[in-house]
């Protein structure tokens, strides 16, 4: 029950390609040639996106390094979502340039090349974001593929991922429909594209195989997922599946596995996937991205307005699924936002006690509709907004997990090392949320589903012993 602040900063360096490459037992003996660095940053949207690129690679048989030294060339999978992920991006570009100076660029920042070559010129080519085909392309002029013996250097049928074996990322569409005036993702990335069912439904089963223990369903705008193809009916497994949030939900039930909602915008039919939660077919888990609570601002960011009836919902949720984890993210200091209407976002936060709460100040983005709009707040009211929200939900997330203590919960192992083992219990997605501490516990290895009495909670974390 934690409050997280953007940081562009968790992202994957150069190292965790190799490690994942290492860890799906590629070691054939053989000399290291037709090297390539990739680093990737950003959103977890970014990360599937460098894990196909890797697999393209690994199929054609070039090698992941994880030195610049070591690589003939370095792609660079950017983030351009907001200011402070741009000027990463940008560094990232830089040190690439002057460790190796053979660089590829790709990713959401990709799309204004402009001003990438403004920083830097030397840049050998730009893409934008899912190019993997023209990422390719480029390689290959740059670094011409490999005599490549696909029986001694095997991909893996999963392909190569940048998470841990347990769990991996389920990317089941491109781009955005939407037009929120703080956001540019539509114009990096394009509308709603979503993937066909039986492809998403085909990946997640060899996952599963591959033993993924959780799947993290994501997307720019999940419970629009099919609204593009007019949720037409595809097939699985010899049966019609419409492409729709819910069937997609039902069909990954039946792999037995944890499955985790990311990134559902409050359309209404959200409401037919919590009966799927309280009969435990997928996590009691929601992550919605509400972003104010004041009608004025939700008006001016082109988001719903309807307060009183989010918060109707809220509660209608948790009478059907009393286990419910409600996730979201807001901004405070957004042009024309008065005392009032943060107050309003106080509020909501009060009476919708929501578990997990991402904060962000804004910040103008370049080609952000936002940027137009009058009555910016000024820097160092967002700085007091910002901390007076984050302590009111500090306050609530302790409470919230203050109430688990005593209780015996389902837990995922994520590491274990000298001190003991670190978990996640179906309310806490990785990376972005808390973890449960098993001090002393080494009986366990990662991928392990324990359960554990809790015995012990902060604001962000619990504690607790194997039972």
């Amino acid at each position: 029950m934690t409050v997280n602040t953007f940081d562009p900063s968790q992202t994957t360096t150069l190292s965790a390609p190799q490690k994942a490459l290492a860890d799906q037992n590629d070691d054939t003996g053989m000399p290291l040639s037709h090297r390539i660095g990739f680093i990737s940053l950003g959103c977890p949207k970014n990360l599937v996106d460098s894990e196909r690129i890797l697999t393209e690679l690994r199929t054609e048989g070039y090698q992941v390094v994880p030195s610049y030294n070591d690589a003939d060339l370095v792609i660079v999978n950017t983030c351009g979502f907001i200011d402070s992920a741009v000027q990463e991006s940008l560094e990232a570009i830089g040190e690439a340039l002057n460790e190796n100076g053979k660089v590829i660029v790709t990713g959401c920042l990709g799309a204004k090349e402009n001003q990438i070559r403004e920083v830097h010129p030397k840049v050998l080519e730009i893409t934008g974001p899912h190019s993997y085909e023209q990422v390719l392309s480029h390689v290959h002029h740059y670094v011409p593929k490999p005599e490549h013996n696909q029986f001694t250097s095997l991909t893996p049928a999963q392909g190569v991922k940048l998470t841990p074996r347990h769990y991996a990322y389920l990317k089941i569409s491109e781009g955005c429909d939407h037009r929120c005036t703080f956001c540019i993702i539509p114009s990096m990335r394009g509308d709603l594209d979503s993937r066909p069912i039986g492809a998403v439904l085909d990946e997640a089963r060899r996952l599963k195989d591959a033993g993924v223990k959780e799947l993290l369903v994501i997307s720019q705008d999940t419970s629009a997922y099919g609204a593009d193809v007019k949720h037409r009916t595809g097939f699985w497994n010899g049966q019609p599946v419409k492409t729709s949030m819910v069937d997609l939900c039902e069909q990954l039930a039946t792999l037995g596995i944890w499955v985790r909602l990311h990134y559902v915008y409050p359309y209404p039919h959200v409401d037919t996937v919590i009966p799927l939660m309280a009969a435990g077919k997928i996590l009691p888990y929601l992550d919605i991205p509400l972003q104010h609570a004041s009608p004025k601002i939700l008006k001016l960011m082109k988001r719903p307005g309807a307060v009183e009836r989010t918060l109707e919902r809220i509660k209608r949720w948790r009478e059907i699924c009393p286990e419910l984890t409600l996730r979201s993210t807001f901004i405070v200091g957004f042009p024309g936002e008065t005392e009032e209407d943060f107050q309003m976002l106080l509020d909501f936060l009060t009476e919708a006690q929501l578990d997990r709460v991402g904060c962000f100040k804004f910040s103008p983005v370049d080609g952000a509709a936002a940027n137009d709009l009058p009555d910016p707040v000024p820097e160092a009211v967002k700085e007091d907004r910002y901390h007076r929200f984050m302590q009111l939900q500090q306050e609530i997330s302790a409470r919230r997990l203050q109430a688990k203590v005593g209780r015996e919960l389902k837990v995922l192992i994520d590491e274990v090392d000298e001190e003991g083992a670190i978990g996640r219990s179906m309310a806490d997605a990785p990376e972005i949320d808390g973890a449960v501490y098993l001090n002393g516990e080494k009986r366990v290895n990662v991928g392990d589903l324990v359960t554990v009495r809790i015995e012990h909670a902060d604001e962000y974390d619990l504690w607790g012993s194997l039972i």
